[in-house]
């Protein structure tokens, strides 16, 4: 039920965020209390989200909800940019970022490794990583169990 869900507003959002030259990071469906809690991240391959455009999304979104009775009860909609806690998970996310400091774990024969660089290249295949010493390492997406940008301070 939940996946089917989580799928029904994935295909009502992608035109509307698409429009905006924005795509779907990732939907969450929490459920408690009575009450459906639905999380749409957005991110833009070359800029970054605004307020405004979430707002507009989050209005647009809602009344689609609702035309298509998703939820029998109550329902909050967040629309949001991923920001810098939540990994990455599509490859324009990898591609917008390039030349800025991740950390990813990923999986290597039978285990997990962790490597931590600038993303120098990314193909339609993985990335790849330089560290400071000049080492550099690929990442095939597929063995990605997680990447997070590291924030410039």
């Amino acid at each position: 039920m939940q996946l089917d869900t989580i799928q029904k507003i994935k295909d009502l959002a992608t035109p509307l965020v698409e429009s905006k030259d924005l795509f779907v990071v990732d939907i969450e469906h929490k459920t408690g209390s009575g009450l459906n809690e639905v999380w749409l991240y957005l991110d833009a391959q070359d800029r970054g989200v605004n307020l405004d455009e979430c707002a507009d999304i989050s209005r647009e979104l809602g009344f689609l909800i609702e035309a298509h009775e998703l939820f029998e009860n109550k329902y909050r909609l967040n629309v949001s940019s991923p920001g810098l806690s939540r990994p990455l998970s599509d490859v324009r996310q990898y591609i917008k970022n390039e030349g800025r400091k991740a950390k990813v774990k990923f999986k290597k024969e039978d285990e997990y490794d962790k490597a931590e660089g600038i993303i120098v290249g990314v193909d339609e295949n993985g990335i790849m990583l330089e560290d400071q010493n000049g080492k550099s390492v690929t990442v095939l997406f597929d063995d990605i169990k997680e990447a997070k940008i590291v924030p410039n301070i």
